[in-house]
């Protein structure tokens, strides 16, 4: 689905950024719910976004924060809750949603891009007081369902890509970064693929994504939205664009290309 372009950038030809829908098509439907991933299917996004996090009793579910006050009609903290009770609240009606949303499941997930060619980028919260149970859990999850080419591991902790990567070796990772630290070089650990700066680094340090790519990493960038961020992103040859959006920034990148 992605198109090759032409680019005038010192490291020559590259891909038009992949666009992954961040939380599923976020902007128009509840984050991490299955209506939200179906929008962005249907909208053309090349791969999905999701967040982990574990039940009290050990099932996977996909909710971004510790807590369920900002994205349920809920209190408390996900993985002191079991699954039976956290499938009481309603996901929806705090987007404004008018049909009330359901739970999502990571299985669910993993059974929508089943047959499909769509990636699904899968990030594991950290820190949690599971530690690295949500890692294996995955991994479990993954080899089950057997779509292991199919997806991307992702964590802002390091341990974490490193624990999964020895436990699913053939599974791609992404080390997410918030800040560039010890890492402005372009260089990552071992067990990492994929360089995964937030949007606001490169608009600081463009020439990280090059950095990078010279070191033996493609880029996968959070999150992107505006037409000025997408137009950095195309320019500098990344390879995977996180958005909230994701028809709307396929417009932007198409109309980029015009230009």
């Amino acid at each position: 689905m992605t198109q090759i372009v032409a680019q005038t950038v010192s490291f020559g030809v590259v891909q038009q950024p992949a666009i992954v829908a961040h939380r599923g098509a976020s902007t128009d439907r509840p984050e991490h719910t299955i209506g939200a991933y179906e929008l962005a299917l249907k909208e053309g996004a090349d791969g999905l976004e999701c967040d982990i996090r574990l039940t009290r009793d050990g099932e996977i579910v996909c909710v971004h924060d510790r807590t369920l006050l900002r994205t349920s009609n809920g209190r408390g903290t996900v993985s002191a809750l079991t699954l039976e009770e956290l499938r009481k609240f309603d996901y929806g009606s705090w987007h404004g949603y008018r049909e009330p949303a359901e739970l999502l499941l990571l299985d669910q997930l993993l059974e929508l891009v089943k047959g499909t060619d769509v990636q699904l980028f899968v990030e594991t919260k950290h820190p949690v007081r599971y530690r690295n149970e949500v890692e294996r859990k995955l991994a479990e999850a993954l080899k089950r369902h057997g779509l292991a080419s199919q997806i991307v591991m992702m964590s802002f902790s390091a341990t974490a890509v490193k624990v999964f990567r020895e436990q699913v070796p053939d599974v791609r990772t992404v080390l997410l970064l918030d800040r560039l630290g010890r890492l402005r070089s372009g260089a990552l650990p071992s067990f990492a693929d994929y360089t995964g700066p937030g949007v606001h680094l490169l608009r600081n340090d463009p020439g990280y994504v090059d950095r990078a790519r010279r070191a033996g990493h493609e880029t996968y960038v959070w999150t992107v939205d505006t037409a000025e961020d997408v137009a950095l992103c195309r320019d500098l040859g990344v390879r995977y664009l996180a958005t909230n959006a994701p028809a709307n920034t396929r417009r932007l990148l198409t109309a980029n290309l015009a230009t």
